[in-house]
């Protein structure tokens, strides 16, 4: 019989108010692994690398979610006008799981921050804010209030890559929740998708089983039938050998 594919999630550290630290993630994100077919396990943010190593050796593929900047210093930059909000303790801890997911081919799934995430850990860069360093004049961020689920913009895929042929499109609609982006692209990554605008919203690795990121939350708007092919494709890539 076979089993669900048991899925890590890393956490955000939520700080402490009326209630003590916890770590969390959104609910979207478990609700979308689920809908296809996998068993998500949630990742503290921890420093013992023996520990961690025991969790990740457990997964059978790994889904890095949106959140806070990454620190400049990971991809050899200083912060622009004090405009990063960082979280320390959660880029050691995904950078460390992203590197191993990529040296063993473990079935790696990247969004919005995640996408940024894997390319930093590959060696790439980003852009710090977009607007603030003239990239692109469309609020790509939610600053404006939308909703999460909105649609904001169009994105182009390329056909040959495997994004397009797992989802069977090669231009979706797509909502927007970052205001940063890729840079120059990790050596081990190539760029598979952007925006009408350039901006880079997709990016993938030919040589490994499944290793595929978005800058939109497919999470979000997981009603739309692409956005269902992207996670039963990774769920079906993850799965375990009978």
């Amino acid at each position: 019989m076979s089993r669900y594919p048991v899925v890590g999630l890393p956490t955000l550290a939520i700080p402490p108010g009326p209630k003590p630290p916890r770590y969390g993630i959104n609910q979207s994100y478990v609700r979308a692994l689920v809908a296809a077919g996998c068993a998500p396990v949630l990742i503290a943010l921890m420093d013992d690398q023996e520990r961690l190593r025991a969790i990740y050796e457990r997964l059978d593929g790994i889904v890095f979610p949106g959140g806070a900047d990454i620190a400049p210093s990971e991809y050899h930059e200083q912060p622009i006008d004090n405009l990063n909000v960082i979280e320390p303790d959660r880029d050691r801890t995904e950078l460390l799981l992203a590197r191993w997911a990529f040296d063993d081919d473990l079935p790696v799934l990247g969004i919005c921050r995640g996408q940024q995430l894997l390319n930093v850990a590959l060696g790439g860069s980003l852009y710090q804010d977009l607007r603030h360093q003239g990239v692109t004049q469309v609020e790509h961020s939610d600053a404006d209030g939308r909703a999460r689920t909105a649609l904001l913009h169009r994105v182009r895929l390329d056909p040959d890559s495997r994004l397009a042929q797992l989802i069977d499109e090669t231009s979706i609609d797509v909502n927007s929740l970052h205001h940063q982006a890729v840079k120059s692209v990790a050596p081990e990554l190539r760029v598979t998708g952007k925006s009408d605008d350039g901006v880079i919203e997709a990016i993938e690795s030919p040589e490994r089983r499944f290793l595929i990121a978005v800058q939109c939350h497919p999470e979000e708007i997981d009603d739309l039938p692409w956005a269902r092919r992207l996670f039963q494709g990774f769920a079906k890539a993850a799965q375990p050998a009978s």
